[in-house]
């Protein structure tokens, strides 16, 4: 359509507009000889009645001096001499006059009878010849849709057939799979007895005290399990209740002698206002795709993400240690030839590749190991957290094992701290981590100064020159969010680009 038609159109209306600009020049030409024609015949005309005017005078100027008897024979003579001059004058003129005026009328009688119905006659073929050529290209558009009608309809009929399949638990699931944290829910809270200190012995105290070291909880490994708790749907209130001192297992008695337990807690709310006020530390999901650092074991995932991400990496790593294996059997192979047929090749020219492939080997053999470990440790501590969850009371925020910081589980209390460094700018409630479903409105363009590769996940790879839309300002972190024509999102480095902002632009979105 693109060369047959509109192609075919363009070049076609550029002939006509300079037939048309010619056959417009030739009515312009003609229409400018008719009026110099029609000047000179007017001028003559003029002349021509100027000198019988002339010749009117002189024969009235005759008449009274011959008519007068003073006048002398030398004036009258003089004067006859003059009236035959200015006759003369006017019959010449008169010629000329009539000369003009005929060549006049043919030349208006031409210009109007034959030049200028050429002409219209001429713009009258080139008219039909637009409106046969016209048809021509109407004829070729109809061809061209009737040709893709069927492609249209198959796509649409592919549309309907995609739409009647869509399953939105398979699709809901999805999503679940791919958020997954694999953070373990709070458990229950246990029973605080403020009636203690009523029924509370001597004796019982003394049992009190001398269990109170071995039942005391760790305060700060439950304020740092706490911290790594993330809520999504913003932050809770926070509760008021009075400070309590930590107590532990004791028997107490009642005044008829019954016994009954009570529980060695931490202050609950002081737990809860970490949980519920805690800056969590786990790096934003926005900071991931901007290509922030990541660690090798992948510890600043949550334990689902964590376990999904080191999988992958043990799945690449043994496609790779398999490609390594059959390049090695085939340079054996290649070696044992060479070594029974010397001719065709030296063995020793092989030996540098296979100990390169020897060394990729070990190098993806310990990788595997080292992951598979990993994973191991990710796969215990979820499992084991689900038997916690269901423990007794007493043991209930006394734990066995921690959750560091960034969410990976961990035995090791010391290591709350191997997490990546905090980004300023990111830290923000576990609602902000999630993009929005509507794609966000372009508030100015850029243009890319140099290429970038994007090979982090979340970036954009862009070509030098190329043009994008902004969707997201730099926050001072380098890095600024844009999205091409076909929908495509991701960050680029902000230096790379060259920014321009609409005025006024609506949808602005701003980060804090």
């Amino acid at each position: 359509m693109a060369h047959r038609v509109y192609g075919e159109l363009m070049r076609y209306a550029h002939d006509l507009k300079t037939e048309r600009k010619m056959h417009l020049q030739e009515g312009r030409k003609a229409q400018q000889y008719l009026d110099m024609c029609w000047k000179q015949m007017d001028n003559s005309k003029k002349k021509f009645e100027r000198e019988c005017r002339e010749a009117e005078k002189a024969q009235q100027s005759y008449e009274r001096l011959d008519n007068d008897t003073n006048a002398t024979k030398a004036d009258v003579e003089k004067a006859k001499q003059q009236l035959n001059l200015r006759t003369h004058m006017a019959d010449e003129n008169k010629n000329e006059y009539a000369a003009q005026l005929q060549n006049f009328n043919g030349e208006q009688h031409k210009h109007f009878y034959v030049v200028i119905p050429q002409i219209y006659k001429q713009l009258q073929e080139m008219d039909e010849r637009r409106t046969i050529k016209l048809s021509e290209c109407y004829r070729g558009f109809a061809d061209s849709e009737r040709k893709v009608i069927p492609i249209i309809s198959k796509c649409l009929e592919g549309m309907i057939l995609a739409a009647k399949s869509v399953d939105e638990r398979r699709d809901s699931q999805m999503v679940v799979d791919s958020f997954k944290s694999g953070f373990e829910p709070p458990g229950d809270f246990p029973f605080e007895d403020y009636s203690q200190h009523i029924y509370r012995t001597i004796s019982d105290g003394t049992i009190s005290a001398s269990k109170q070291e071995s039942g005391k909880v760790d305060a700060k490994t439950t304020v740092g399990k706490a911290k790594g708790k993330l809520w999504l749907f913003g932050k809770k209130p926070k509760p008021q209740s009075p400070p309590l001192t930590p107590t532990s297992l004791f028997t107490s008695s009642t005044p008829n002698g019954s016994q009954f337990l009570t529980f060695s807690i931490e202050p609950v709310h002081y737990c809860m206002n970490e949980i519920k006020t805690g800056k969590p530390r786990i790096p934003s999901f926005r900071s991931l795709k901007r290509g922030g650092p990541a660690l090798e074991d992948f510890s600043h995932l949550p334990p689902e993400q964590r376990r999904k991400k080191l999988q992958q990496r043990i799945d690449e790593l043994n496609r790779e240690l398999q490609k390594e294996s059959d390049q090695k059997e085939a340079l054996n192979k290649m070696k044992d030839v060479y070594e029974k047929n010397p001719q065709m090749g030296d063995p020793g020219s092989l030996q540098p590749k296979l100990a390169e492939t020897m060394n990729n080997i070990d190098r993806l053999r310990m990788e595997i190991h080292k992951n598979e470990a990993w994973l191991s440790e990710v796969e215990s501590k979820t499992g084991g957290r689900g038997d916690r969850r269901h423990s007794s009371d007493i043991n209930h925020l006394v734990t066995q094992g921690r959750e560091s910081p960034e969410g990976s589980y961990t035995d090791d209390a010391n290591q709350e701290v191997r997490g990546p460094p905090q980004q300023h700018g990111h830290h923000s409630e576990f609602d902000d981590e999630f993009e929005d479903d509507d794609p966000l409105p372009a508030i100015g363009h850029c243009k890319a100064i140099y290429p970038f590769d994007g090979h982090n996940e979340g970036t954009l790879a862009m070509k030098e020159g190329e043009v994008l839309y902004i969707i997201e300002e730099d926050k001072g972190d380098g890095w600024t969010r844009a999205r091409r024509q076909n929908g495509e999102e991701g960050y680029v480095p902000t230096s790379y680009i060259d920014v321009t902002l609409e005025k006024n632009s609506k949808g602005a979105v701003t980060y804090i």
